[in-house]
C-alpha cells in the first residue's frame, strides 16, 4: 500500500469523523435525549408527554456524480435517484430513535443553473413529490410541505439535493442508544441485494463517502472533461485518479460502474416499523451508518467495546473502490457501511424473530457482533476482526 493513500477522504477534504463539527456543537444542548441518534427537542405544540424531531441531511457529493453521468449518458432518472438519496438520509436517521408517525417533508435544491436545465430541476421536483407517495404507501406517511429552488452558482459548481424532515413522537416511545449495554448483540441489516420494496439490485453504495469513491474509482479523463465536478484547490494527483469510466460494465453485475455509484441509498423503514410493533421496548439502540461507516457507533452508548466480527460479505462495489484506489482497508470501514447500513442493538432472544422480519422484506440480515463493557467507563471502542484484517477504533 502506497504511503500517498493513507488518509485519502482528509486529503480530499472531507473527514469522516468531522471532529472540528462536534468541537463546534460540543456546548449546544443536546435536546431531551442525549444519548439518541437524533436530536429531539421539546413538543412544537408542547404537548408534555409528546417531544419533536427536525432533521436535515442530503445527498452529498453523489448529486456531482449524477450530473457527470447525466452527461455522459443523456439518462435524467439519476437525478430521481438522488431525491431518494435525500430523502432516505433524513428519514432512516430519525426512524432509529422509533419514530413513525407522520412526517413532514421540505426540499432544497442548490444549482448552477449554466449546467443544470430545467429538464432537471423538473425532475428533480416531481420525483420528491413521488417518493414521498411511495413511501406514505410502505407505511410512513410522508407529506411533502414544498421547498426552495436557488440559482447559486457563484457557491454551487453543478448541483446539491438537500431535504429536512420534522415529526412528533411520544417520549416514552423514544429509542434511546444511551441504553445500549454489555451482552446486546448487533443486527445488521445488508445494504445490497434487492428488496421487495425495490425496483431494481441496489450496490449498497448509500450516500456517504462519494467523494472518495467518485476520485478513487473513475479515470483521470474526467478531470479536464468536468472542471465543475471538483475542488480545484485539489492536488491534481488525486483528482479522478481510478481505472474505471461511468459507462463500463462490471462483471458478473447488470450495471455499469456509475449506475453502481448511484444506487439510491435503501430505506430500512418498513423493515423497522414492522420490529417496532412488536419489540420496540425491547431495543436498546438502532444506528445508521452514515458518516463514519462502520464506525458511527462510536459515537453511542457509553463504556461499551463494540465488538464486530461476523461482517456481510463484501458487496463488490466496495471491493471494486478499494482495488481502484487503494485505499487501505481500516480507512474503508470509516467511510464506508461496507455491506450493511443500518444496526440494532438487543438481546440475543429477540434477534431471531428481528431476523425473520427482515427477510419477509428480503434483505439480508443477521447478527454481525456483539457488545462488551470497555476499559474505560466513559469511553467507547470498536474493534472489527473483517477477512482483510482486525482494525480497532476509539
Amino acid at each position: 500500500m502506497s504511503e500517498d493513500n493513507k488518509n485519502l477522504y482528509s486529503r480530499l477534504g472531507v473527514s469522516s469523523k468531522k471532529e472540528d463539527v462536534h468541537k463546534a456543537i460540543n456546548q449546544i444542548d443536546k435536546g431531551l435525549f442525549p444519548g439518541a441518534f437524533c436530536k429531539i427537542v421539546p413538543d412544537v405544540i408542547g404537548r408534555k408527554n409528546y417531544c419533536s424531531i427536525f432533521h436535515s441531511d442530503g445527498a452529498g457529493t453523489k448529486s456531482s456524480l449524477a450530473y457527470m453521468y447525466y452527461k455522459e449518458t443523456d439518462d435524467l432518472s439519476v437525478f430521481r435517484d438522488i431525491v431518494q438519496d435525500a430523502i432516505v438520509m433524513n428519514i432512516d436517521d430519525v426512524v432509529c430513535v422509533g419514530a413513525v408517525g407522520d412526517y413532514f417533508l421540505s426540499n432544497n435544491v442548490g444549482r448552477n443553473s449554466h449546467f443544470i436545465s430545467g429538464d432537471i430541476i423538473s425532475t428533480i421536483i416531481n420525483e420528491y413529490s413521488s417518493y414521498s407517495r411511495f413511501l406514505t404507501g410502505l407505511g410512513l406517511k410522508l407529506i411533502l410541505c414544498g421547498g426552495e429552488t436557488a440559482d447559486v452558482g457563484d457557491i454551487v459548481k453543478s448541483l446539491l439535493i438537500d431535504a429536512s424532515v420534522f415529526t412528533t413522537m411520544k417520549k416514552e416511545d423514544v429509542i434511546d442508544a444511551s441504553n445500549i449495554k454489555p451482552n446486546d448483540v448487533i443486527v445488521g441489516f445488508a445494504s445490497s441485494g434487492e428488496a421487495i420494496y425495490e425496483d431494481r439490485f441496489n450496490s449498497g453504495i448509500g450516500s456517504n463517502g462519494l467523494t472518495l469513491a467518485r476520485h478513487g474509482v473513475l479515470s483521470h479523463e474526467y478531470y479536464t472533461k468536468y472542471p465543475e465536478c471538483y475542488n480545484q484547490d485539489l492536488d491534481p494527483n488525486i483528482v479522478f485518479f481510478g481505472r474505471h469510466t461511468l459507462t463500463e460494465k462490471i462483471k458478473d453485475y447488470n450495471l455499469t460502474v456509475g449506475k453502481a455509484l448511484l444506487s439510491p441509498t435503501r430505506t430500512y423503514t418498513p423493515i423497522l416499523i414492522e420490529v417496532f410493533k412488536k419489540y420496540r421496548k425491547e431495543i436498546h439502540g438502532v444506528i445508521h451508518n452514515t458518516g463514519g461507516g462502520q464506525t458511527k457507533i462510536l459515537n453511542y452508548g457509553r463504556g461499551i467495546r463494540y465488538i464486530k466480527n461476523n461482517l456481510f460479505k463484501l458487496p463488490k462495489i466496495f471491493e471494486i473502490i478499494q482495488n481502484s484506489s487503494e485505499t487501505q482497508w481500516k480507512e474503508m470501514f470509516q467511510v464506508f457501511n461496507m455491506g450493511h447500513r443500518m444496526e440494532l442493538y438487543c438481546d440475543e432472544a429477540i434477534a431471531g424473530e428481528i431476523m425473520n422480519i427482515s427477510r419477509k422484506f428480503n434483505v439480508e440480515s443477521k447478527i454481525i457482533g456483539h457488545c462488551e463493557k470497555a476499559n474505560e467507563e466513559n469511553k467507547n471502542e470498536l474493534v472489527i476482526n473483517s477477512e482483510f484484517g482486525a482494525f480497532k477504533y476509539v
